[in-house]
């Protein structure tokens, strides 16, 4: 006899409970028998509940067993059920109420050994769909535990069991949860700050048990935490627990760090977004300001021939990518025009400026050839009282012709001027005070200083102020090096409570951003990946949608755009994501979309409710609609991480390891069972820093 997929049909008679009455390839209705339990069954030799929605019902076929999930159950008036060996031919056809059930196809359940040694093994997907007539019948205790429970290697970690499975335990394999993007949804209050602690506590004290003794976890956690509720919830783990803040007072210094993201590890976009520099003007001044700062070339700048070269060079840089792309002298033909007026503006600034004879009719020449290719491209006409102004498609020829009037200038310079330093992204520490005076330097030679004066002075207000400055100002005890290693390792929590609201979205991006480069770098050296995990608390705060048409870069929407990037290639560097939000709706659909497993905990709202029904797969019946009644602790885990969709009731945590996010207490307080003193003006004093001024005095 073979020895599989061999079935005991005299077993399988007993725990017979109808048969199919309509098969469709997402639905299967079934008939069930009068005979079939109403609420409890005994036929499994175990009781169990049935029937009961989002329950499990096996149908035999040739490869096994198909899974199906209840996801309805009625009672509709058909014809009497004709039971064989008895007189019922003989009975008047009058409506009879009978009860049915509507079944989801989940997966096949494979029977594996003999019949006295089975095993059962589930695999996604429905290899042949039942007929009409087919026997439906009740799993057994060991074939429920087979649904429910991961057979997959490495998965040990146990996050809940099953209720409707008889309270099988529910495993994961953290491979497969934080290997790929991870959403935890819900609610406030509905258990989800818990469910991130919990996935995250019950994956290393599962790893601990595996380590070689006197060993420590090498696990790398940075939770981004905006509310402050994580601060003691991983103290007791095996591994290095590192906490940062801002405004410390003397007692948090033993547990806390000062967190410090200074100015020099942000890029050119994240400078453009904290002074809010806009794109014509400004944006260049300022990236070339960064690059020279970095490069240390600031001292010798004032010389009039590196200044021409390093401009012009830039200028040649610049028409260089626009002859790559047709569009850009073709479709876009004023800006082009525009920008051909402004290299024309700059060489009769220096003309003006040149101090030597020899050299001054060079940037003459160069004025007067790229004039005559503006002008021949140049048309106007009246509108009312208005001149309007524009150019139309420029030629390849007109580009090139451009590119060499520029090289005959350089030629007298020492050539094209190629940049082997850093540049503008490169986190290079400099002098951040510097960067307002360096800027207005550089526009004062460029004789464009009426349209940067309010981005110097915004830069000035903003780097001045005390709440920013503790965490952005320069810090000569930390480099790249040390920022690294106390960021990327054990696990890194990162209160961001008190952080000015200003530059919170602008330090979220910067921190992820310098990670996600931080582990590209590491693969292309070391040929591994590095396995991190960046937790993200409060997501819809953070990564937000964001409209591409603005020109401005928002630090919102910079903040958006590393998450997305993240969501897209972390997997490839080993960096995943784990976000938790009550607002899916408000969730960027390109970072949501990249998620592989959720967990769903109560979700109300009905828009909330509607993305997340589209962004999971259609099959799984019923089972979303519990969203909105689901008690706390009690979610939906489906994706990549569970072989199929299913309700786990998830393991409670202790108290002490809870995140802070317990409803207040208001009645107790009310009622003076639990006191609250305040004191005012220690709170004030501490938020206006008098107390630190005192202490300085």
């Amino acid at each position: 006899m073979s020895n599989i997929n061999q079935y005991d049909y005299d077993h399988l008679r007993n725990l017979s409970i109808g048969t199919v009455d309509y098969v469709a390839p997402n639905e299967i209705k079934v008939m069930l028998d009068t005979s079939a339990p109403q609420n409890t069954a005994l036929n499994t030799g175990t009781p169990s509940l049935f029937p009961r929605i989002n329950g499990f019902v096996l149908i035999p076929n040739e490869v096994g067993a198909l899974v199906g999930l209840i996801s309805w159950i009625g009672v509709e008036h058909s014809q009497y059920p004709k039971r064989k060996g008895y007189k019922d031919f003989d009975l008047i056809d009058l409506p009879f109420p009978l009860r049915k059930m509507s079944i989801t196809p989940m997966g096949t359940l494979k029977q594996e050994g003999k019949i006295e040694d089975k095993t059962y093994r589930l695999e996604r997907g429905v290899y042949s769909f039942p007929s009409i007539g087919d026997t439906v019948i009740l799993p057994t205790d060991i074939q429920l535990k087979s649904i429910v429970e991961n057979k997959e290697e490495n998965s040990v970690v146990k996050i809940g069991v099953a209720p409707i499975a008889g309270n099988a335990e529910v495993k994961i394999n953290p491979d497969k949860l934080f290997g790929r993007h991870v959403a935890i949804l819900g609610n406030t209050g509905s258990g989800k700050s818990c469910s991130v602690a919990g996935v995250i506590r019950w994956s290393l004290e599962e790893a601990s048990k595996r380590l070689p003794e006197g060993q420590k976890l090498n696990n790398r956690f940075i939770i981004l935490d905006p509310n402050g509720e994580y601060t003691n919830a991983f103290n007791d783990l095996n591994c290095d627990i590192k906490k940062f803040k801002v405004e410390l007072t003397e007692p948090e210094k033993e547990t806390f760090k000062e967190l410090k993201v200074p100015a020099w590890l942000w890029n050119s976009y994240e400078w453009s977004s904290f002074s809010n520099a806009s794109g014509r003007t400004q944006r260049p001044i300022l990236r070339r300001a960064l690059r020279e700062l970095r490069s240390g070339e600031t001292d010798g700048i004032s010389d009039f021939q590196t200044r021409a070269r390093s401009h012009f060079s830039s200028c040649y840089a610049s028409l260089r990518v626009d002859l790559s792309t047709t569009a850009n002298y073709k479709d876009s033909a004023t800006a082009f025009g525009n920008k051909l007026l402004s290299i024309v503006s700059d060489a009769t600034l220096f003309e003006n400026n040149c101090e030597d004879g020899e050299l001054k009719p060079h940037f003459k020449e160069l004025a007067e050839a790229i004039s005559v290719i503006a002008a021949s491209k140049y048309k106007s006409f009246q509108k009312g009282q208005e001149l309007v102004e524009y150019y139309v498609s420029f030629s390849r020829e007109d580009v090139e012709n451009s590119l060499m009037a520029i090289q005959n200038l350089l030629d007298n310079f020492g050539g094209l001027k190629i940049s082997v330093g850093p540049n503008e992204d490169t986190p290079i520490p400099f002098a951040v005070s510097a960067i307002p005076d360096h800027v207005e330097r550089l526009s004062q030679e460029a004789g464009v200083i009426q349209f940067v004066d309010f981005l110097i002075m915004r830069m000035r207000s903003m780097l001045s102020d005390t709440r920013m400055n503790k965490i952005i100002a320069d810090d000569k005890e930390v480099s790249l090096e040390n920022w690294l290693s106390k960021t990327v390792g054990g696990i890194s929590i990162i209160d961001l409570s008190l952080v000015p609201s200003d530059i919170s979205h602008l330090l979220v991006s910067v921190i992820s951003r310098v990670i996600f480069e931080s582990l590209q770098r590491y693969r292309r050296t070391n040929n591994k990946l590095l396995p991190t995990v960046i937790v993200m608390e409060e997501a819809h705060n953070f990564i937000k949608r964001y409209n591409e048409s603005s020109e401005e870069i928002s630090a919102s929407q910079l903040c958006t755009e590393s998450f997305e990037k993240i969501a897209r290639e972390g997997r490839k560097f080993g960096l995943s994501l784990t976000l938790s939000s009550q607002r899916p709706s408000e969730l960027s659909p390109t970072v949501l979309s990249q998620c592989n497993t959720f967990l769903l905990h109560r979700i109300v709202n009905d828009r909330d409710q509607e993305l997340v029904k589209r962004l999971v797969p259609d099959n799984i019946g019923g089972l979303l609609q519990e969203l909105p009644i689901l008690p706390t602790r009690k979610a939906i885990l489906l994706g990549w991480a569970s072989p199929l969709p299913i309700l786990v009731e998830m393991n409670e945590l202790k108290p002490e390891h809870r995140p802070k996010s317990e409803d207040p207490d208001f009645w107790d307080v009310w009622t003076r069972k639990e006191e609250r003193e305040v004191d005012w003006k220690s709170l004030a004093d501490d938020w206006q820093n008098l107390n630190q001024k005192e202490v300085e005095e």
